[in-house]
């Protein structure tokens, strides 16, 4: 549990009280109040977002593979993990803007942005929207949201309730057929992680995700991202077939495509294995020269 410090609205205004090696930071921003998690590093900082209904402990596995040296920032979207439910439903849009403020208020300026699954809708949004500060991009296991190639229903129906986030036993069950690659072998272990997190979220919060995705697609808005773009698919993903990530390949003028034989939540499980592959693309941490980045130094979100 943190210890709640809070920046922005009535706490303070930009950066004032912000401790960058707390373990979270609160921002209050754009009617929001969002749990932010902040490894600080040298060079441009890497901004996660993750797959629907899930905290940003979830994402550990990840955090840990990737180059000690690196910035990396994670969050809980409104009505996840310990971020208070939206007062009322959001979309991507608004979603990238308030992420784009709290990005503010840590001092960051600009950055790398990955996104998983449902995370991948927010990544895109937020390139298409923020093109000067978004130097690259990196999308796993997502599509182009509402016009997009399907998973199997069967398997997208479980998908419907977050109940795998507060039942481990049941995850585990669902994870050979919902998620397939390792977490064909490794069930148990994929439950263990989903409960990892510290709270599950709310059903409201949940739905608020559900419906953002529902009427959003990037499909037409992909030519228009001319941030270089890794695209990172699984061959055995039963919710986000192939198909869309080739499709995807196809309309980013700047992207490559890693075909791995694993599943949806491989990045997390196989972290090991696709830790590298980001950490490729990115290149090597190092102070920033170029003009818009930051001077040389360690970063914290308060420099």
């Amino acid at each position: 549990m943190s210890n709640d410090p809070t920046i922005g609205g009535a706490a303070g205004e930009g950066s004032a009280g912000l401790d960058p090696y707390a373990a979270d930071v609160f921002v209050a921003t754009g009617g929001q109040r969002i749990r932010v998690r902040y490894r600080p590093g040298i060079g441009v900082p890497l901004v996660l977002c993750n797959g629907i209904g899930a905290s940003l402990e979830v994402l550990d596995p990840l955090v840990d593979a990737l180059d000690p040296e690196r910035p990396v920032v994670r969050f809980d979207v409104p009505g996840t993990g310990e971020s208070p439910v939206s007062a009322l439903p959001y979309g991507f849009p608004y979603l990238a803007w308030v992420l784009g403020r709290i990005l503010d208020q840590l001092d960051i300026g600009v950055l790398d942005i990955l996104g998983l699954s449902w995370g991948g809708a927010l990544a895109q949004q937020f390139a298409f929207q923020n093109p000067l500060r978004c130097r690259r991009l990196i999308l796993v296991s997502t599509g182009t949201g509402a016009i997009m190639v399907p998973g199997n229903p069967r398997v997208l129906a479980k998908m419907v309730t977050p109940k795998r986030f507060r039942d481990p036993a049941y995850a585990a069950s669902i994870a050979a057929n919902l998620y397939g690659g390792a977490a064909r072998e490794h069930g148990q272990e994929v439950g263990e992680l989903l409960i990892r997190q510290l709270h599950a979220g709310s059903k409201i919060g949940y739905l608020h995700q559900l419906m953002a995705g529902a009427v959003w697609t990037s499909i037409f808005a992909l030519p228009a991202i001319r941030q270089r773009t890794l695209l990172i698919a699984g061959e055995d993903d039963p919710i986000v077939p192939m198909i869309n990530a080739r499709i995807m390949n196809r309309l980013l003028p700047r992207s490559v495509l890693h075909r791995h034989a694993g599943g949806h939540v491989d990045l997390i499980t196989n972290s090991a294995a696709l830790a590298p592959v980001i950490d490729d693309f990115l290149g090597p941490p190092r102070i920033a020269t170029r003009r818009g980045l930051r001077p040389a130094g360690r970063l914290t979100p308060g420099d």
